[in-house]
């Protein structure tokens, strides 16, 4: 075995070893397990997240909220979740009252995310909340201001941080095991169907950069471990297609690194694609599919060898390590590794990139 191997796999091995301090401690602490409810019942919400508490080790369901009876009657069943820890939005607010509820993990429309976070946080509840964080930088700081000042943590739901594979490629990525990086291509998309929130401007603040196209710009920003200087970006909409009356189709976006790194992304609503590479001076790092809800596969080719890498089975999903990552930091103390203030980080480029697109020119981030 070559020592690049060998630091291969014991990085494949230890793809989680950023949480186990926060794990050891938590071993220490009270066995209660840290609550969550759940606001809104949506697909992503029922079929992926809920499903994946089963396999946590600190995290469990307690409380769901949603606007439709029928909803919170079949899976409130479904999960045990008593009707007195059954919400309506009506009844959000009421959160305040039950000590079982510790987090509340906002699964709603985009444009939503700010005024449920805030109203958890005044309530006293830790806040998860899907990405995009929210439809503006704007929105994305008040949401930080009001967990700090109620002294309550926030976290995005970053569940790619969570999954080995890209765990592997962000250590192999950042230690430049193929040499130091100088490209990374990133792309995700896929064909939308019509009639859907997220076509709908004033509910997801736009299309699939806001959407899909977030997978793309995160995973340039934790490969590199930088934050983009500039952006150029370019849309391309057919506007007579029904689906896009509000909202872009595809966006293409350049983006420079401090470094010297460059990372070209794309981001559909009419095309399938999801992954990225990494290609430093020796050779890439290959992730497809990269960022779906499981499949994973990485590729590389160093020294003009190619080969697959494949990691050992670790029992935990992405989607249960990032419930356990939270549930472990309010145990610990300790500040989420995808906290609010990554959510910020791609909001602001995010608008950058909508202002490159529409003005037709480079943008500095930030400027």
């Amino acid at each position: 075995m070559t020592t690049g191997s060998r630091r291969e796999i014991l990085a494949g091995l230890g793809a989680g070893m950023v949480l186990t301090g926060l794990a050891a401690r938590a071993a220490t602490a009270p066995t209660r397990k840290i609550g969550y409810a759940i606001v809104g019942l949506g697909s992503y919400a029922t079929r992926q997240i809920m499903p994946n508490f089963a396999g946590c080790d600190h995290a469990r369901l307690v409380a769901l909220v949603s606007g439709t009876p029928a909803k919170l009657d079949q899976y409130g069943a479904d999960y045990g979740i008593p009707k007195t820890h059954r919400y309506s939005y009506a009844q959000f607010d009421r959160i305040r009252d039950n000590p079982d509820i510790d987090v509340v993990y906002v699964v709603l429309p985009n444009s939503l995310h700010a005024e449920y976070s805030i109203r958890a946080a005044q309530a006293g509840k830790h806040v998860m909340c899907e990405k995009p964080m929210a439809v503006s930088v704007a929105e994305c700081q008040a949401m930080i201001a009001a967990c700090k000042k109620a002294g309550t943590k926030l976290m995005i739901g970053y569940r790619s941080r969570f999954e080995p594979y890209n765990r592997l490629a962000i250590d192999l990525a950042r230690s430049a095991h193929v040499g130091p990086t100088q490209i990374i291509t990133a792309d995700h998309g896929f064909p939308i169907r019509p009639d859907q929130w997220r076509l709908d401007r004033p509910l997801s603040g736009g299309g699939s950069m806001m959407d899909i196209g977030i997978y793309s710009l995160n995973a340039a920003r934790y490969l590199t471990g930088e934050e983009p200087v500039a952006v150029s970006a370019v849309e391309s909409t057919d506007k007579s297609d029904p689906r896009f009356r509000t909202v872009e189709d595809k966006i293409n976006f350049l983006l420079r690194f401090p470094s010297g790194i460059v990372a070209n992304c794309v981001s559909s609503y009419s095309s399938s694609h999801n992954g990225y590479r990494v290609s430093g001076t020796q050779g890439w790092i290959d992730m497809e599919p990269a960022t779906s809800y499981s499949g994973q596969m990485m590729t590389i080719r160093k020294d003009g060898v190619t080969a697959p890498r494949t990691l050992p089975a670790t029992g935990k999903t992405q989607f249960a390590g990032q419930l356990d990552h939270m549930a472990e930091c309010i145990i610990s103390g300790a500040t989420p590794i995808v906290a609010g203030e990554e959510g910020l980080a791609d909001l602001r480029i995010i608008e950058a990139i909508y202002r490159s697109a529409a003005e037709g020119r480079g943008v500095r981030i930030g400027a």
